[in-house]
């Protein structure tokens, strides 16, 4: 463990943690949000319920013979369905989830979700379908192609079913590892499809659809809604944002051993009112491929008209990256992300970065209010000379006093998965007190690969340190 510090003697800490104007307001904002996207949540879900008993869910719940069957069916069905359109509005990043749940949460909310409504529908398809079929004394088989031949809109959800399938399957953590992250988004984009060609079923021949005219003008708006936020939260504001602001790359250069640096300036883009630690979905028009999007954080906080953000060369888009050209017009969509100082309660800071979880908690550090010695970066990489940010970070020990320390090496196998074969012996919690007596006055922001950052909170929480004071961004689904 290496630790660089710069005395100051002329800076206290007096300057640390000084009230910000707005932020109790913001928080507010946050809070309200927060309630506003839970309760969509809420009344959608007991909507669908009030569906399944209006129609004699309980009633044929009870029965014990095919209805019973049926009746499963149609309420794993209606759940399902629901589900799904919790998936277009979480992957359509509608300003009610990104800022009521933040990044995290809906990444979080989108794989669970994701995986129950695809389980649900395959129960519903079969519960429906084993029903259907002892009620008429009809073999499964035929039952299930009568289905598909005879009823409207079944043809297309099969299609739409299989297209379900193998988005589910290429986003098992197995099956992403193999994949490359641009052939992978490629695939998970047809999620859209999927739902779509499943939506003309449960519109057409649904009878909890259809039970009722409010039912039906319920199903339908809301889908409409949801189909509407995706191509205006997705295409139609982040072009017309992008033609507005006009961003245009403006230098490429290296940072650390295989890393990258690209700036980027624009018109008036304060109006964006992006803050450090958040990111944005960035698309570089330079040639074929420009359409697939890539996270990137802001590496350092927002200046005057300037972006700047920093990566790691490991995969085509990042190594696209470093043959960027100045003057490339470069689209983007944003910003998302909690990962701020708005979530912040403690004097002092302690960051945690692992790779390319560093560029952020470096921007924080260069907006941040906090005295001499009371903000801490922890960096984490296999080796030193592939540290991102490192002039920056220079500059934040130099002149802000901030403490800087390097955990380098292969991971351990240790109880502490974060840490690396150097520190294999030493317990998590024990080496995150050594370097934070006063873990209390602190915030915890953590950046970096998931499980890893799991590892990290784990060892925060059983050092003593709530939950609400510990801030995490996951950038992956």
């Amino acid at each position: 463990m290496t630790t660089y510090r710069h005395e100051q003697p002329g800076r206290t800490s007096a300057t640390a943690a000084r009230p910000r104007p707005g932020l109790s307001v913001e928080r507010g904002r946050t809070d309200g949000w927060r309630l506003a996207a839970v309760a969509i949540v809420w009344l959608t879900s007991l909507f669908v319920v009030a569906l399944w008993l209006s129609g004699g869910g309980v009633e044929d719940l009870l029965r014990w013979d095919s209805d019973t069957i049926t009746t499963l069916g149609r309420i794993t069905g209606l759940v399902s369905a629901n589900l799904l359109l919790y998936q277009v509005l979480l992957m359509a990043r509608i300003p009610v989830f990104e800022r009521g749940f933040g990044r995290d949460g809906v990444t979080r909310m989108h794989r669970l979700v994701g995986f129950w409504s695809f389980w649900l529908m395959l129960a519903h398809i079969v519960l429906i379908t084993i029903g259907y079929a002892v009620e008429s004394g009809t073999d499964l088989v035929v039952q299930a192609w009568q289905f598909v031949w005879d009823y409207p809109g079944m043809l297309l959800a099969t299609a739409g079913t299989a297209l379900l399938v193998m988005v589910v399957i290429t986003s098992l953590r197995r099956a992403r590892r193999r994949l490359r992250y641009e052939s992978w988004h490629l695939l998970h984009l047809y999620a859209y499809l999927g739902i779509g060609l499943s939506i003309p079923h449960m519109l057409w021949t649904g009878a909890d659809f259809l039970t009722s005219v409010p039912a039906t003008v319920y199903w339908w708006t809301l889908w409409a809604l949801a189909a509407a936020s995706v191509v205006a939260y997705r295409i139609v504001i982040p072009a017309a944002r992008s033609l507005r602001h006009r961003v245009r790359v403006t230098s490429v250069e290296p940072d650390g051993d295989r890393g990258v640096l690209v700036r980027m300036r624009g018109r008036d883009l304060a109006a964006l009112r992006a803050v450090s630690g958040q990111f944005f979905v960035w698309r570089f028009l330079d040639g074929a491929g420009w359409m697939r999007g890539h996270p990137f954080s802001l590496a350092a906080a927002p200046a005057g008209d300037e972006f700047v953000i920093s990566a790691r060369v490991l995969g085509d888009g990042t190594r696209r990256l470093t043959a960027l050209k100045p003057g490339t017009t470069v689209l983007f969509e944003g910003p998302f992300g909690r990962l701020t100082g708005r979530e912040r309660h403690g004097r002092k800071l302690l960051m945690i970065g692992a790779g390319a979880g560093v560029t952020p908690l470096v921007s924080l550090l260069e907006s941040e209010d906090y005295g001499e010695g009371d903000a801490t970066i922890v960096a984490r990489d296999s080796v030193p000379g592939d540290g991102l940010r490192l002039h920056a970070i220079g500059d934040l020990v130099r002149t802000r006093g901030v403490r800087y320390v390097r955990l380098d090496g292969r991971r351990s196998r240790g109880e502490s998965t974060w840490l690396p074969e150097s520190h294999a012996a030493w317990r998590g919690g024990d080496l995150l007190r050594s370097l934070a007596p006063d873990l209390e006055d602190h915030d915890a922001y953590v950046c970096g690969p998931e499980p890893w950052m799991q590892s990290v909170t784990h060892d925060l929480r059983a050092a003593g340190m709530p939950a609400t004071r510990i801030h995490t961004e996951r950038f992956s689904i």
